[in-house]
Formats: C-alpha cells, sequence, structure tokens
C-alpha cells in the first residue's frame, strides 16, 4: 500500500467511523460524518471546499494532493485528541467560509 493510500483510507475511517462515534459519546458540536468530511476538506484547502475542488469530479478528498490529505488526516486525528474545543473552532470557521453564523 502507498503513502496515499494509507492516507486515503485513514481520512475514511476518521470521517466515516471514528470522529462520529467520539462526537456522539462526548456529546461534540457536530456529530455527523459528512460534517467532519467539510470541516476537514475546508481546512485542508483554506476556503470553503466546494469554490476550491470540482463538486463534479468525484470524491472531493481524493482530489486533495497529498500535503492537503496529511493535513486534513492530521486535523482529523488532532480533533480525537482535542475534541470538542478544537471541533467547535474548526467548524465555526469552516461556517463563516460559507457566510453562516458559528453554532452556539
Amino acid at each position: 500500500m502507498t503513502d496515499r493510500e494509507a492516507l486515503l483510507r485513514r481520512y475514511r475511517d476518521l470521517v466515516d467511523h471514528e470522529l462520529p462515534a467520539a462526537a456522539a459519546r462526548d456529546r461534540w458540536v457536530i456529530r455527523n460524518d459528512h460534517c467532519f468530511g467539510r470541516v476537514l476538506l475546508d481546512d485542508a484547502v483554506g476556503a470553503c471546499w466546494y469554490d476550491v475542488l470540482d463538486r463534479r469530479a468525484g470524491a472531493a478528498y481524493r482530489q486533495l494532493d497529498d500535503d492537503r490529505l496529511a493535513h486534513a488526516v492530521a486535523r482529523g486525528e488532532r480533533m480525537l485528541a482535542e475534541g470538542d474545543p478544537l471541533v467547535r473552532e474548526l467548524d465555526a470557521r469552516s461556517l463563516a467560509w460559507r457566510g453562516k453564523p458559528a453554532k452556539s
């Protein structure tokens, strides 16, 4: 398995399983897999991901270059370690990029 394949697999595991499970257990501000995907993608590209990546070109996370993919995985790992305070910070930034208010 290549490094990229391992990162892609880890990204999916974080978004689909580990982050939602931790969120449900610890009552984080976001809990759904697609919300974690949004936050990690936005953070990786430094903007609303669909302003940077092609929504029609398949899975957005697969469009990330290796550095951005590694960044997204590392940020997901930090979310697991640091919990709700970091999740709130990243979610608020993601929502701001969309012109939406942070959750209270």
